[in-house]
């Protein structure tokens, strides 16, 4: 069978996935995390469960909600399993009522008991679960507690309980649903009563489906001929409105029957939390503290001393022991030199980075696990919306922290074409984590008494930015409607010690599959170009391939500060990826054995400088994989050449700023 899972976003369906599944997705605390089906197989081995985008109804806003109006109307779904917030079961009931409507058999897991219980709410399941016409079985999903009776009962033989008409929507609708019935003459597969719904409601998806049978004409008559009679009759403006108000009449007289204590909900810890970190004055203070302190953690107090260890065993007993071995196997001079000075010094020069990259994962992940991200994006609607975008637009953007490739994907859950585009044009300037090992190798080396506050600058830079380009461009190149932010702000919880280590694994397991692939092969690509040159092999590496390339743009950069060849070589295989910056550095800066690749910048770079590169880095043109997900999401060579023309541009004037400025103030 193929079991799809639903519910609003942020009630735990991802988590549940992954229980029932023993897979792992990735599993944020906050709205938008899955913006597109994933399918893992039940522990049964057999059953499918199909993981689809949080939504809050079946009449698609934006893109990921349409992935799951598509899905019901054109791939195969055999049972349906709805997941329910039971501390917000007035808004999800929404949703649960289209879906039974929709006339497969449904399983309801109630969710966050325990969250309702410390709210004073008590339900009543089995009343719940007569009333609705399907089973409901309470859960815990980040527990696991109740996942296994659930997960029998999903993959076992049941039938809904009677649940035809569960809400009488009246003569007018009843008339609309016989007529559809006669237009189709049974050509559809689905429930004529949901079909004929979800089109009034103005369900784009079904109404594209139904033009397959009834002319588009008839259909728009169909429409309006409805839409008249309820207006007259109920003196609503519209019919969709009609439609929920509907359903919230039978969501109320639900609740008053099987649930006690909404009215007098108690006040939660995360009340009293939010009165503070969601203040308009508190807010985003509260944020940059927090960002502050992680980098502190990251660079200061954890992170360095165990980048130093690691480069320690590297360069030392892992090199010498390398050394050894290809002495015994008597290798020739260009392999030895290839392992060694390319390889070892490429990857290896990465990889001491690795405790910064993993600290800071683990801490973007406690913050996501939290519940603390949301509060995030709630306190910037206020500045992004002045910008010409919303709050929702910033969860993209906090994604891009980590990697910008699923921080534009994320921009799926944006309603409006427009500021979907703007998201996705402006996520690139977001700091990635790829960049993390070359503002550690230069902070390192110039900054070591200011380390974290020069790190949170590049980032605060980043989004400053960010919101000055969306201002600039939503108000000349895309002009535009805009949407309102609905956002769920989840309970705080304790983070889970599984939960943040596969998070945080999952985050770092892209930066070791980098280093295995793309730095790997750019290490070995620069550094025979490095040794070859126009007088043969083993030629002085200012006489390479490498440095003959490379000196063509260097000039370009000299007015920023970094003008020499071995800087414009880091730059151009960065395009590749972000990280292999550092691995080209080792390459190019021939480090010797007693030395370090910091104490070697200190000799080419002044501290101006090196916060100038840094500024460029952030800003200059997205990696391979950043630029593919841009094209892939835009559908758009236009806009894929744009943002990677302005980004350059941009880089290039603030780097320019920074070094000019700087010198003109006296602080070469």
């Amino acid at each position: 069978m193929e079991i799809a899972l639903l519910g609003n976003p942020n009630t735990g369906k991802t988590s549940l996935f992954n229980y029932l599944t023993g897979s792992y997705e990735y599993v944020g605390n906050w709205s938008g995390v899955t913006v597109e089906k994933k399918v893992g197989l039940l522990k049964n081995k057999i059953d499918k469960l199909i993981d689809l985008p949080g939504i809050y109804t079946l009449s698609p806003l934006s893109r990921d909600e349409g992935i799951v109006s598509h899905f019901f109307l054109y791939d195969n779904v055999d049972k349906i399993l709805n997941i329910l917030d039971a501390s917000q079961l007035k808004r999800n009931l929404h949703l649960t009522i289209q879906i039974i409507e929709y006339g497969k058999p449904v399983a309801v897991g109630l969710n966050m008991i325990d969250v309702a219980e410390q709210r004073g709410i008590q339900i009543d399941v089995e009343k719940l679960s007569s009333l609705l016409g399907v089973k409901v079985i309470p859960v815990i999903a980040r527990s696991g507690k109740g996942c296994d009776q659930l997960s029998g009962l999903i993959t076992n033989e049941y039938d809904n309980y009677s649940h035809e008409n569960l809400i009488k929507y009246g003569k007018v609708i009843e008339e609309a649903t016989i007529k559809m019935k006669r237009l189709l003459q049974k050509n559809s597969a689905f429930s004529i009563e949901w079909l004929t719904i979800q089109l009034l409601e103005g369900n784009q998806y079904v109404k594209t489906y139904l033009t397959d049978f009834i002319e588009e004409e008839v259909l728009n008559h169909f429409y309006h001929e409805v839409e008249v009679k309820i207006k007259q009759i109920y003196g609503v403006k519209s019919v969709d409105q009609f439609i929920y108000q509907k359903r919230q009449e039978f969501i109320d007289d639900l609740l008053r029957n099987s649930v006690i204590g909404l009215e007098h909900r108690k006040v939660t810890l995360t009340d009293k939390i939010d009165q503070i970190v969601t203040n308009r004055i508190l807010g985003i203070p509260i944020f940059l503290f927090m960002m502050y302190i992680m980098f502190m953690l990251t660079f200061d107090w954890i992170g360095f001393p165990l980048s130093d260890l690691l480069n320690g065993i590297i360069s030392g007993p892992i090199t010498a022991g390398v050394k050894s071995l290809l002495s015994i196997l008597n290798v020739s001079d260009f392999i030895h030199d290839l392992i060694i000075d390319g390889i070892i010094a490429g990857v290896g020069g990465v990889l001491v980075f690795i405790p910064q990259m993993i600290i800071l994962f683990f801490f973007i992940s406690l913050l996501e696990d939290s519940g603390y991200m949301a509060r995030v994006a709630l306190v910037m609607d206020r500045i992004m919306e002045g910008v010409g975008l919303n709050g929702k637009a910033f969860i993209p953007m906090i994604i891009g922290f980590g990697c910008n490739v699923p921080g534009i994907m994320a921009a799926r859950t944006i309603e409006t074409p427009k500021e979907r585009l703007l998201t996705i044009l402006l996520t690139p300037l977001m700091s990635c984590s790829a960049r993390l090992p070359v503002y550690t190798l230069f902070v390192g080396a110039f900054f070591t008494k200011n380390k974290a506050l020069i790190v949170l600058s590049l980032y605060v830079l980043g989004i400053v930015l960010a919101l000055v380009l969306a201002k600039i461009f939503s108000t000349t190149i895309l002009k535009g409607e805009h949407s309102l932010f609905v956002i769920e702000l989840p309970p705080y919880r304790l983070p889970q010690g599984q939960t943040l280590w596969r998070s945080t694994w999952e985050k770092g397991k892209g930066f070791l599959k980098k280093a295995s692939t793309f730095i790997f092969a750019g290490s070995v690509l620069i550094w025979i170009l490095s040794y070859m040159g126009t007088a043969g092999l083993n030629v002085e590496m200012d006489q390479s391939f490498l440095a003959a390339i490379s000196g063509i743009i260097a000039p370009l950069f000299a007015p920023l500060g970094f003008g020499t060849w071995q800087a414009a070589s880091s730059l151009l295989t960065g395009f590749l990826a972000k990280e292999a910056i550092i691995s080209t550095m080792n390459i190019v800066y021939f480090v010797p054995d007693e030395a370090t690749l910091q104490g070697l910048l200190a000799s080419q770079y002044t501290p101006l400088a090196a916060y100038s590169f840094i500024v460029f880095i952030l800003l200059y043109i997205p990696c391979l994989a950043t630029t593919a997900t841009i094209y892939k999401e835009t559908g758009s060579k236009k806009w894929t050449v744009f943002t990677i023309v302005y980004s350059l541009t941009l880089a290039y004037i603030l780097s320019l700023i920074v070094y000019q400025g700087g010198r003109l103030l006296g602080l070469t």
